[in-house]
């Protein structure tokens, strides 16, 4: 991945607003800009730009993977082990040294939304004014290019094997971790033998039952399926740091009145979106496509999300299909188009797949047939 435009461009931007350096904590910008992406937890991870001259601040059991995967030749590293052959450096005092390149009171560029607090007063102390470059980053990730829609349409073919396999394992009895489980391993195995030396993040749900499926964002358990269970699958892949979303809603059994409803003015929501949706049109306005079908069938009020988010690096990014974002759709941008209801005493139904914006509407990486007859098990 080559990655030296975007870090050029992010300096560019720097030298227009006389913005002296950059400290960078967002773990996804940092992919972004640099390739490098680790497990951060306790171990903090900055990325630091200053004249256009990246470098990395890493714990010490990163050293290595930092040097090998990154496109970044300057890391600075700080340990947690005794060793009298080095000068010892917590990411703190670096951060300060990093810092201190810069003249008296100039502008320091962070992202807000991620800096910890301690080091955003330490910034200030310094006498360093200190703004936010991570919504300019975001902005950055909005249109992929070449590169990014291919490892997006990788991903997309991923999600599409996993969601067609988990569904074959729908029946009364069956757990839903089992469920997850079989588009797991198909997914696992098709990378394997696919894409050498390739990084799989998988995110997955089947909420079940009345109950469960009306809350969005619960994890799967080991309920068995019961008849008359609607169930939303709900899966992410990620291939080598990107992302494609597909979900479908299903019934087991024959569905009430209530629900055949509810399910068909989910569809219609979601084709309403993707029929809309193509550069020039306002965010708000897709949003507002797809909740007008809702409004028609008298169900808007359990229509309590957005119609959809951007995709690629993060699971959720920006921009997002929301009712208040007035931004303009682009060709090049990436999107899960999810309208959902939640209908108490009858069950969640949404349908979710990943689209990239072309110069006239959009095209579909995700596929799974989305009629009630095929959905049903």
């Amino acid at each position: 991945m080559d990655t030296s435009k975007r870090i050029k461009k992010l300096g560019n931007y720097m030298e227009e607003h006389s913005i002296s350096a950059a400290f960078v904590f967002n773990p996804d910008h940092q992919f972004y800009l640099t390739g490098f992406k680790a497990l951060i937890y306790s171990r903090p991870i900055i990325f630091h730009l200053q004249h256009e001259k990246p470098s990395m601040i890493v714990p010490g059991l990163e050293e290595t993977h930092a040097k090998e995967s990154g496109s970044i030749d300057d890391v600075l590293v700080y340990y947690e082990h005794p060793n009298a052959e080095r000068v010892e450096k917590t990411h703190a005092e670096y951060i300060q040294v990093l810092a201190k390149q810069s003249p008296d009171g100039a502008k320091i560029g962070v992202d807000l939304s991620f800096i910890p607090g301690e080091i955003l007063l330490s910034l200030q102390e310094l006498g360093y004014q200190v703004v936010d470059i991570g919504a300019v980053i975001y902005k950055m990730r909005f249109v992929k290019d070449a590169e990014e829609i291919h490892m997006l349409e990788q991903a997309g073919q991923l999600v599409n094997l996993a969601v067609s396999k988990s569904l074959t394992r729908i029946g009364i009895g069956v757990t839903e971790m089992e469920i997850d489980a079989a588009g797991n391993a198909a997914v696992f195995e098709a990378a394997s033998t696919q894409y050498p030396d390739a990084v799989l993040d998988l995110v997955v749900m089947s909420p079940s039952g009345l109950t469960r499926s009306i809350m969005p964002h619960v994890f799967s358990n080991t309920r068995k399926i019961e008849a008359g269970d609607v169930i939303i699958h709900s899966r992410q892949v990620g291939l080598n740091g990107y992302r494609a979303e597909l979900e479908r809603t299903v019934i087991v059994g024959k569905p009430t009145a209530e629900q055949q409803k509810a399910f068909e003015a989910a569809i219609e929501a979601q084709q309403r979106a993707i029929d809309f949706i193509k550069p020039g049109v306002k965010l708000s306005e897709v949003d507002k496509a797809a909740r007008q079908v809702f409004e028609q069938a008298g169900l808007e009020k359990f229509a309590i999300h957005r119609t959809g988010h951007g995709i690629g690096v993060s699971a959720h990014e920006q921009p997002f299909l929301r009712y208040d974002h007035h931004e303009i759709v682009e060709e090049g941008m990436a999107f899960s188009i999810e309208p959902g209801i939640y209908i108490p005493g009858v069950g969640g139904f949404r349908h979710s797949d990943t689209v990239l914006i072309t110069s006239d509407g959009c095209r579909l990486i995700t596929e799974y047939p989305r009629d009630m007859e095929s959905l049903l098990f």
